[in-house]
């Protein structure tokens, strides 16, 4: 079954909505930070974190941010009703290359603040081990998984926002082209009438 321009927004929402969620609850549960503990050599110390989720949270969000920006990207550009319009078509319109632009920053921006917490959190969990009996086993950056997450829902809206610009630019491409050719077809007729009038006229 051929997808409609409804069906393709719930998509992308859905998946931005999921993306937020679990950014959000990554953030939620990333611990502070972790405790020291100083080895028998007297150097060194490992650092002991709590098992949580926020690694995998992150990674999923990020996963599921791909996912709304490849739908949304393609719902852009989707022959609905089997019909396609040329993107350069799309692209002559001001407003919907101003918000595609923005999506896509957008859509970078959140990448970027979900996977940077994500795999500093991944490299204090898997290097735990420092040569520094000061050290205070921090974690990743707080606030950035949360930013990110809000990033991922604002992104899946633009590419909304993108979506309904798309659409009406389609009407309006499929209006002007039906007008062309009801004209075309109504001078025909005109042409036949006068044509057959004036053999009657002879006649």
């Amino acid at each position: 079954m051929a997808a409609t321009v409804k069906q393709m927004a719930l998509v992308v929402s859905l998946l931005g909505v999921v993306s937020f969620i679990l950014g959000v609850v990554a953030e939620n549960k990333k611990p502070a930070a972790g405790t020291p503990v100083r080895a028998l050599d007297g150097v060194s110390v490992t650092c002991k974190y709590p098992t949580d989720p926020t690694v995998a949270l992150g990674y999923l969000s990020v996963a599921f941010l791909v996912a709304s920006t490849v739908a949304g990207y393609l719902s852009l550009f989707y022959p609905y009703k089997g019909k396609s319009i040329p993107q350069g078509v799309l692209f002559k319109h001001t407003t919907f290359t101003v918000f595609f632009n923005i999506a896509l920053f957008t859509t970078g921006l959140a990448a970027t603040m979900l996977l940077w917490p994500t795999i500093t959190e991944q490299l204090h969990l898997t290097r735990n081990v420092h040569r520094d009996v000061n050290y205070e086993c921090p974690t990743a950056k707080t606030g950035l998984l949360g930013g990110g997450a809000f990033l991922s829902l604002d992104s899946s809206l633009l590419w909304l926002i993108a979506l309904m610009l798309a659409d009406n630019a389609r009407e309006d491409f499929f209006e002007e082209d039906g007008d062309k050719g009801e004209f075309g077809s109504g001078t025909v007729s005109s042409d036949a009438y006068y044509a057959d009038t004036g053999v009657k006229g002879s006649a």
